[in-house]
């Protein structure tokens, strides 16, 4: 095993780790790790992200379907349009330059993390921890 196997190996745990435990698409992992990290592409980055989240959502979405925290008619919708979005997506990233899907990447990645800041900065009530079974 080389340390770029190694690397490899450590980078999907944490993803999965992160998916798992609040909700995380793998891609805010991923992606960064195989362009920083390993030197690819941002195209290769991000068709490489998306094959290796398959397994990764299905068995974390399981997890939490069995612990009753999901909306399946909410999933169902949300998991229609996402691939349709998705299709479309890729055909338009195939044909963009890598270093403006990065720079679009790097602007959506910034913009969620303020976001996702001013929210929790400005929330007052705790939601409890999910029922476990």
């Amino acid at each position: 095993m080389t340390l770029a196997d190694f690397a490899a190996i450590a980078g999907g745990f944490l993803a999965g780790l992160l998916s798992g435990a609040i909700g995380i698409g793998g891609g805010l992992v991923f992606v960064p790790m195989l362009t920083i990290g390993f030197r690819v592409t941002q195209t290769i980055a991000q068709g490489t992200s998306l094959a290796a989240i398959v397994p990764t959502a299905l068995v974390g979405g399981v997890t939490h379907l069995r612990h009753g925290n999901a909306d399946v008619q909410a999933a169902v919708w949300v998991g229609a349009a996402g691939v349709l979005g998705a299709i479309g997506g890729a055909l338009i990233a195939v044909h963009v330059e890598s270093t403006l899907l990065a720079r679009v990447f790097g602007v959506f990645y910034v913009a969620c993390a303020l976001l996702l800041l001013q929210r929790a900065l400005t929330t007052r009530s705790e939601e409890p921890p999910a029922e476990s079974s």
